[in-house]
């Protein structure tokens, strides 16, 4: 079994993370499997990301490097081929150029709270979401959360944040637009308001009744952005 285990180990690529069910052995012969990992990590020959769960280190002029992002969350946001999640908040900050930011705490987007985790050097949290979570509103609902939390966006400005979002919002198909908006319909207030006052920037025709209906009149969102970059925010309620 010893050799087995060593032989597809050695196949699989460095910083590919994987438990015993990557092994086809059967459910009874798991814990040896488990055991021989174990003592492969004691030799050094392998690492262990979190408990059950392993990678074949890549070594570089810089040292020892972690499996990427989407290795060590896999299990998180796909199951059984099916999109249950998606990697969300500060990784998207700075995938988005909203900053420059090299994120150590891993944000997953779910239908279902899950208290956190550490997987290696990463404290991953989950953030509730109301909408289904598909591989085609993915970026969407990625995006929507940039304006959900605008103001926790690190080391950035409001003004470049905006200016950034507005060119990322600019890109998006006539389609894209009309799910985002019904998308928004199941996030918080700042949020709607932020697209709507967005779009409308973006395209002065744009249909944007069912966001502003979404909105109380007496609420307001402090934002500081400048009124020439949104120079309709005082019609959505933000300051």
């Amino acid at each position: 079994m010893t050799d087995k285990v060593t032989n597809i180990v050695n196949s699989f690529q460095s910083g590919f993370v994987f438990t015993t069910n990557d092994f086809g052995v059967e459910s009874s012969k798991q814990p040896t499997v488990n055991r021989i990992l174990n003592n492969m990590v004691a030799a050094g020959k392998i690492c262990r990301l979190s408990k059950g769960r392993f990678y074949k280190p890549r070594i570089t002029q810089f040292g020892e490097l972690q499996p990427d992002t989407y290795q060590i969350v896999k299990d998180l946001i796909e199951k059984n081929g099916k999109t249950i999640g998606y990697i969300t908040g500060y990784t998207a900050f700075n995938q988005l150029l909203l900053t420059t930011q090299v994120p150590v705490t891993l944000q997953i987007g779910r239908a279902k709270e899950k208290n956190p985790i550490k997987r290696g050097i990463y404290k991953i949290s989950f953030i509730k979401q109301l909408n289904a979570i598909t591989k085609t509103n993915t970026p969407l609902l990625r995006l929507l959360d940039c304006l959900r939390f605008f103001k926790e966006i690190p080391d950035a400005m409001p003004n470049n944040t905006c200016r950034r979002l507005l060119h990322l919002f600019g890109e998006l198909t006539p389609e894209q637009k009309a799910a985002t908006k019904r998308l928004a319909l199941n996030y918080n207030p700042g949020t709607i308001a932020l697209l709507g006052a967005i779009l409308e920037t973006l395209n002065s025709d744009e249909d944007t009744n069912a966001l502003f209906k979404a909105l109380n009149p007496l609420t307001t969102y402090k934002l500081n952005i400048a009124t020439e970059i949104l120079p309709n925010q005082s019609k959505w309620y933000i300051k």
